[in-house]
């Protein structure tokens, strides 16, 4: 899997996941779309949520995982901060997938705004779209040399 996300970034498939010690929201996105949507949370610790998480891996084939770290409003790190870092580590090392990770700020609060029934699922969806904005900025050809 991971030689598909070196063949080119237009078409790259992502997991992403919004992080907590008693429930994980998930969800899926590409970077054809460049949309994500929610899928489920996963409400299980330990072993039995990366067992949850390598069904989702075989069932969805992404090319990379997108992680949300939470910050304090200040950027300062906190100790779910250092928990979600050590969760991509996990993932990384179980999975051998890339693993990015993404600042999460408020994804919940946003996604329990907007009405969503799994706030656990959108936040992901909402972490996911953050790093498909910026893959996009990445990837936008320069116009000020036209």
């Amino acid at each position: 899997m991971p030689e598909r996300a070196q063949q080119g970034a237009a078409a790259q498939s992502f997991l992403a996941f919004d992080f907590g010690t008693r429930r994980t929201g998930v969800a899926s996105g590409n970077t054809v779309l460049g949309c994500a949507q929610p899928l489920r949370t996963i409400a299980a610790e330990g072993d039995a949520r990366f067992a949850a998480i390598g069904a989702l891996l075989r069932e969805w084939q992404p090319d990379a995982l997108v992680v949300g770290v939470p910050r304090h409003p200040d950027g300062a790190p906190h100790e779910q901060t250092r928990r979600a870092q050590r969760f991509a580590n996990q993932l990384r090392g179980r999975f051998g997938l890339p693993v990015h990770e993404v600042d999460e700020r408020y994804t919940t609060t946003e996604a329990l705004a907007a009405g969503a029934h799994d706030a656990d699922a959108a936040a992901a969806a909402l972490i996911l779209e953050q790093h498909l904005r910026a893959l996009a900025v990445v990837a936008a050809p320069d116009h000020a040399e036209a």
